[in-house]
C-alpha cells in the first residue's frame, strides 16, 4: 500500500477493515479524513432514481470515490474530469475496487456537439462542479440534450446581496458572483481564472427551462466558503 500511496500524488484517501490508507489527504485540514463509500448523496440519489438499472453520467469524477460509490447501485458509469491526473486515478482506484467505469478526459465547458451519444445517460452525478464553471449558465441549459430523466446536484450558490455581476445569455439577464479560481494546476479549483456562482432561484429556473420540471430542495447548508445545497431535478 505504501508504494501505490506513493506512486500518484493523491488528494484523498480511503481506508479498509485493517485500517490501512489507500491514497493521501491533500494536506492537513484538506480532505484529511478518510472518504465513505457511498457517500450519503448517492445512497438518497438511488433512493429517488433507482439506480439498479439506470446509466449514470458523472461530471467531475477527481479520484473516484463517488465513481466507487455509484458503481455500486448503477448498471453503466460514464466519468469524466477535465484533468487527465484525475481520469487516471479514477481508473486505478476503482479498479482495485473491482469495477471499470467507462472514464475520459473531458472539459464539460467545451463544445460537446461531439459528444453527445459518449454523454448521453439516465442520470447524472453532478458534486462539486457547478461553481467552478465560468458559463454555468449554458451548462445547465444543455443539460436535458443528453440527461433522459434526474439530476443530483450539489453546489454552492449566491446570496441575493452577494449577485452584483450580470450576463447576458440566450437573451435573458442573469445576476452572478465572481469568485476566483487558480486554474488548471490547482486540482481543487476550475479550469480558469474566474467562475460565476449564481443564485438559487436562477439555478432552479434554468434546470427547469432544461426539461427537469420537478425541482426537489433536498438541503441547505452553510460551508466555509458560502452557502451550498443540494437538489434532485427530475424530468415529468
Amino acid at each position: 500500500m505504501e508504494e501505490l500511496n506513493n506512486i500518484l500524488k493523491w488528494n484523498c484517501f480511503v481506508v479498509d477493515s485493517n485500517g490501512r490508507r489507500f491514497g493521501n489527504q491533500a494536506w492537513q485540514g484538506k480532505r484529511s479524513t478518510p472518504q465513505i463509500i457511498p457517500d450519503k448523496r448517492i445512497v438518497l440519489m438511488n433512493e429517488y432514481f433507482s439506480l439498479a438499472d439506470k446509466e449514470v453520467l458523472e461530471v467531475g469524477c477527481f479520484e473516484g470515490i463517488h465513481t466507487i460509490g455509484l458503481s455500486q447501485y448503477a448498471s453503466k458509469i460514464t466519468a469524466i474530469d477535465s484533468r487527465i491526473e484525475n481520469v487516471v486515478k479514477t481508473i486505478v482506484r476503482c479498479s482495485l475496487f473491482g469495477h471499470q467505469p467507462n472514464v475520459f478526459k473531458l472539459d464539460i465547458e467545451q463544445d460537446l456537439s461531439n459528444y453527445q451519444e459518449l454523454l448521453a445517460a439516465d442520470v447524472m452525478h453532478h458534486v462539486g462542479v457547478l461553481y467552478h464553471l465560468k458559463d454555468p449558465i449554458t451548462h445547465l441549459l444543455e443539460l436535458g440534450k443528453y440527461i433522459r430523466r434526474g439530476i443530483m446536484l450539489d453546489t454552492h450558490y449566491a446570496l441575493e446581496e452577494e449577485a452584483k455581476e450580470v450576463c447576458e445569455v440566450a437573451g435573458k439577464q442573469y445576476y452572478y458572483k465572481k469568485y476566483r479560481e487558480k486554474g488548471y494546476q490547482d486540482v481543487f479549483s476550475g479550469m480558469y481564472d474566474y467562475s460565476k456562482w449564481l443564485k438559487l432561484d436562477d439555478i432552479v429556473s434554468l434546470l427547469k427551462e432544461s426539461g427537469f420540471d420537478k425541482v426537489d430542495i433536498v438541503e441547505k447548508r452553510d460551508e466555509r466558503n458560502g452557502p451550498r445545497v443540494l437538489l434532485m431535478a427530475q424530468k415529468s
